[in-house]
């Protein structure tokens, strides 16, 4: 008996056509699918001009399943889409169905693309299972033996359930409690441990769909491969996924398996043998290329929603640093102090070594005669080297302005990745999460000037891998990622790696105080996979640390203040870059405006605690609650001032304070873990809260988010106008005043105060060396790390000078002491451009050096180098 569906396809589960065939007015008029009972397996096969391979296909399966299933009218069954082919793939399907009617044709009207024949045949197949397979036979039908072992364990466990619906809310939210086995976060976190994965629900075989596999966002996480060309599903769960499908092209497969993996339901690959020789399709140069478009098209319709994400988060850094993209040249961050120019250098001097083949980790460009120690500064070797073209091209300040504004926007993505892989299904509510994580008061603050604390980009996915290590399901291959990932970010930044490992032992051990088990059984793999991390860091970063911690100009502490906590005030008031925020009030309590690190006000602080209570019985929450309270104790600083008293006690930085690596931590940037912390409850709440189904409720609980967030969102950074490179040195008239080898002395030398020296070293292309600078090097025969270079008498005086002091009287002392002070820089000029106070700074260098001064264009020159009296 010959069984021959005529439909156009199915209707989508909102009512609208999505099906192969006809338009919605002729599917709804064709007759329904006929349905031949319950069978055990559905073969799906699309087919679109087809005529020289699809009856051999048909044989090739028939004869297998008839030997492996058995003959009977219920063992199995193939369903046949014709996407309205031109030639006789629907006659030869037909009359194979004549003779087997365990063959059945599914006929389209209109050609509308392989997805679209897909989902109409898994919606008309009856299998207890359904494999997907294509008329070519280039996955041979015996290697359906691999899927079905594979997907065993889900035929005898799995319930039989079609799931949630796409849209259809979950009423307690992920990670209540802990993850569930249905829930696609299941294993993702501590709580879980390494608890046995849930069954399979289908079965892939390793696909050559390379276009899915290089621009699809993967729906499996860690898999190679994100097609179903072979693949074996559970019949109910298929039929649920593909009848919520909207894609009629190639990219089905990625809207699928993303589906699948949203709604809890596990994958798993399986390697599978292809045919020697899969029966070919004629060539069609023109068809191929328009399947590879139209399959891009649908993968960025497929992605729109995280397009539109990442578009809100790029124009909200863009807004963040408008004023400086408006004027390039002219612009200076106000209140980056002189950590501008001094990023701005290692741009450039990053630049100038690798192009000249130097050492990247070292410099003598300032700092005279030490140098710098490079990979115990902020340079951010990540991307200062892969952005050497764009400042080749268009300058140090292009490159860091890019950094910070490109940098925020991707650590607000990475963000809402993790909150939205791990935490909720809501898309907007992880993305307020995420942005709430990157664009945080302290996040604001720091990008006046430190880059290393604004790209937080591979942060997330440190967390992720390992969160996927506590699950224990490939622990040599999230080991190795996640020593590559740390590896990278020690060239971003360290300190925010060491501050973010912090904030997640907290987590592990608040995970241990509130389900002890889960967090035991997590232990193994966990330290399994760290042990592994560990292996790959190590040989990467073996030189480059060693060259940090025990090279020229090493050090092994930094000295930043006697306590550089936060004041319990700085908790609970506005930063002064905040839209409710009072900049004297905020100075007062930081100690400066690149420093404001907790600042989050006192309404979202309540609001994370009314959150915390609402949730309290979530497993996760209060992991996080334990987590965000522990950081923004030990942010508080080894001594922690009682406000409006003079009471001074003890804090819990004390116990940890002198430790190694955390001896140079500014303890108050603890805090910092909060913003995540805080940007995950956010999430929570606003997940469950559009879920209510009271519009009162959801009113109030809005209102609620928005008088909570209202007063932290961020303003532009204020930007005033550079001070100008001096003629002298953007002419290049430098060049007749110092040779090789030797530096320029600026007045008042360079230091962490006063560094737009550095700004004329960019301009002049690294042409000379400078004395003193800004950067972080060794002091005393104990090697503290300081900011700047060691100080000199003279460098001393100079400074003394020109912000106010009398000059001292000139005695013979004064000037052997400033001739070894030249002497020791290697000085070719001293160079004092016109200011404040120039007059007073020229008369005493006169009289130290002996000679009066050469005025060329804007500064006054004295040649001390080489051959000079």
């Amino acid at each position: 008996m010959t069984r021959t569906d005529s439909t156009s396809g199915t209707e989508g589960t909102d009512g609208t056509d999505s099906t192969s065939g006809t338009d919605s007015t002729s599917a709804a008029a064709g007759p329904a699918p006929v349905w031949l009972g319950a069978v055990g397996l559905s073969v799906v096969i699309p087919a679109h001009d087809d005529e020289h391979r699809i009856g051999s296909a048909l044989e090739a399966f028939r004869a297998h399943l008839d030997a492996r299933l058995g003959a009977g009218p219920g063992d199995w069954e193939i369903v046949v889409v014709d996407d309205a082919s031109a030639d006789a793939t629907a006659a030869l399907v037909e009359a194979a169905a004549a003779d087997d009617p365990r063959i059945r044709l599914i006929r389209s009207e209109h050609h509308r693309g392989p997805g679209a024949a897909l989902r109409a045949g898994v919606l008309a197949s009856a299998g207890e299972r359904v494999l997907l397979a294509d008329s070519g036979l280039k996955t041979p039908p015996a290697e359906l033996d691999r899927l079905e072992q594979a997907l065993a364990p889900a035929r005898a466990e799995a319930p039989r359930t079609d799931g949630p619906a796409a849209d259809e809310p979950r009423t307690d939210g992920p990670a209540a409690n802990g993850p569930t086995a249905e829930d696609p976060r299941a294993g993702a976190s501590p709580a879980n441990g390494p608890a046995p994965a849930p069954a399979p629900v289908a079965a892939l075989g390793r696909s050559e769909n390379r276009l899915v596999r290089a621009l699809g966002i993967p729906g499996i996480p860690g898999f190679r491969t994100g097609s179903c060309t072979f693949a074996l599903f559970d019949g109910d769960r298929a039929r649920a996924a593909f009848g919520a499908s909207r894609l009629d092209g190639p990219a089905i497969d990625a809207e699928v398996l993303r589906w699948v993996r949203r709604q809890g339901w596990r994958v798993t690959e399986v390697p599978v043998r292809r045919s020697a020789a899969p029966a070919p399709r004629p060539p069609r140069p023109r068809r191929a290329a328009g399947a590879r478009r139209r399959a891009l098209v649908e993968l960025l319709r497929l992605n729109a929603g995280g397009l539109a994400v990442a578009a809100v988060f790029l124009a909200l850094s863009a807004y963040v640093f408008h004023g400086l993209w408006a004027d390039l040249d002219g612009r200076y961050l106000k209140d980056a102090l002189q950590d501008q120019n001094q990023w701005e250098w290692f741009v450039g001097v990053t630049t100038d070594n690798i192009t000249h083949l130097r050492n990247p980790l070292f410099t003598l460009a300032q700092g005279m005669p030490d140098g710098v120690n490079l990979m115990a500064n902020a340079t951010m070797l990540g991307l200062t080297v892969p952005l050497i073209p764009v400042t080749l091209l268009f300058g140090e300040t292009v490159t860091f302005v890019l950094v910070l504004t490109l940098g925020m926007a991707a650590s607000a993505w990475t963000w809402y990745w993790l909150i939205r892989r791990r935490f909720v299904h809501g898309r907007w509510a992880a993305a307020a999460g995420g942005a709430f994580a990157a664009f945080a008061p302290p996040m604001v603050s720091h990008a006046n000037g430190h880059p290393n604390f604004v790209v937080l980009f591979m942060l997330p996915l440190i967390i992720d891998r390992a969160l996927r290590l506590c699950e224990g399901r490939n622990v040599v291959r999230d080991g190795v990622l996640l020593g590559l990932f740390a590896t990278y970010q020690i060239f971003l930044g360290e300190e925010p790696l060491l501050i973010a490992a912090l904030g997640m032992l907290l987590f592990c051990l608040a995970y241990l105080l509130v389900d002890r088990p889960r967090a035991l059984e997590a232990a193994r793999p966990l330290g399994l996979g760290l042990v592994i991390a560990a292996g790959v860091c190590v040989p990467l970063l073996a030189v480059p640390l060693y060259w940090q911690f025990f090279g020229p100009q090493s050090y092994h502490s930094v000295l930043h203040g006697d306590n550089a906590g936060n004041s319990p005030r700085a908790l609970v008031e506005y930063a002064a870059r905040s839209l409710f925020g009072d900049a004297e009030t905020a100075g007062r309590l930081s100690m400066n405006t690149t420093e404001q690190n907790a600042f989050y006000g006192w309404p979202l602080l309540a609001f994370g605690a009314a959150v915390c209570v609402w949730m309290w019985r979530r497993t996760v929450v209060r992991a996080l609650a334990i987590t965000g309270a522990a950081a923004l104790l030990l942010s508080l600083g080894p001594w922690v001032p009682v406000p409006h008293t003079d009471v001074v006690l003890p804090g819990p930085w004390r116990l940890m304070g002198k430790a190694p690596l955390f001896e140079s931590v500014i303890e108050g940037r603890v805090a910092m873990v909060c913003a995540p912390v805080l940007g995950v409850l956010l999430a929570l709440a606003l997940d469950r809260i559009v879920r209510m189904r009271r519009r009162e409720l959801r009113t109030l609980g809005l209102l609620g988010v928005a008088a909570a967030l209202i007063p932290v969102l961020p303003l532009p950074l204020a930007v005033r106008e550079r001070e100008p490179v001096p003629q002298f040195i953007a002419s290049g008239a430098w060049r007749g005043y110092v040779q090789d080898g030797e530096a320029l002395v600026p007045v008042p030398l360079p230091d962490p105060g006063q560094a737009d020296a550095l700004h004329w070293q960019v301009e002049a292309d690294f042409g000379f060396r400078l004395a003193g600078g800004y950067f972080n090097g060794p002091w005393g025969p104990d090697r503290i790390g300081i900011y700047g270079a060691t100080p000199r008498h003279l460098s001393n005086l100079l400074r003394d000078v020109r912000y106010g002091a009398e000059p001292p009287e000139i005695t013979p002392q004064w000037r052997e002491q400033a001739r070894q002070d030249l002497e020791f820089w290697k000085a070719g000029a001293v160079v004092l451009p016109f200011q404040d106070r120039d007059t007073e700074l020229r008369d005493l260098l006169t009289g130290l050096l002996g000679q009066e001064p050469k005025k060329v264009q804007d500064v006054w020159v004295w040649r001390v180098g080489r051959g000079q009296p």
